[in-house]
């Protein structure tokens, strides 16, 4: 099973076709388009493997973004003692749900596609649940 290692949003991520991602927030993006990734730490499968340095120039990474999201709130509390003094405040991270389509090596052929199917929301949100189980 081929993989790619791909930078978004300050982080990196381990990809395989097929598989549904909770990434930032990606800017100007509407559901159901599609999303390309340029930045390919690296990519290959279980018997070889090709490293960027720091990136694989030519290699790519398709995907198709589900929908856009926030999560759930983050409290922040600051309490001082003696002082009466306190402050409650919270957090939505905004997210991306995408789902990888298509990895392509660094001369344009492709290494894994995904199969075709239809992916709700619902759907989406339980893979990524049961994931993280």
């Amino acid at each position: 099973m081929s993989y790619a290692v791909i930078q978004t949003g300050g982080k990196q991520y381990k990809v395989k076709s097929g598989e549904i991602l909770k990434i930032e927030k990606l800017p100007d993006s509407k559901p159901e388009t599609k999303i390309e990734f340029k930045e390919i730490l690296a990519y290959g499968d279980d018997k070889v493997i090709e490293v960027g340095a720091p990136t694989v120039s030519g290699a790519k990474v398709e995907a198709e973004l589900i929908k856009n999201g926030k999560n759930r709130t983050v409290l922040i509390f600051k309490k001082r003692r003696r002082q009466n003094s306190r402050r409650k405040n919270g957090h939505r991270q905004e997210y991306s749900m995408i789902r990888i389509s298509k990895i392509f090596s660094k001369d344009g052929k492709v290494l894994s596609e995904a199969e075709k199917k239809v992916v709700t929301e619902k759907k989406a949100e339980t893979a990524v649940k049961e994931e993280k189980k």
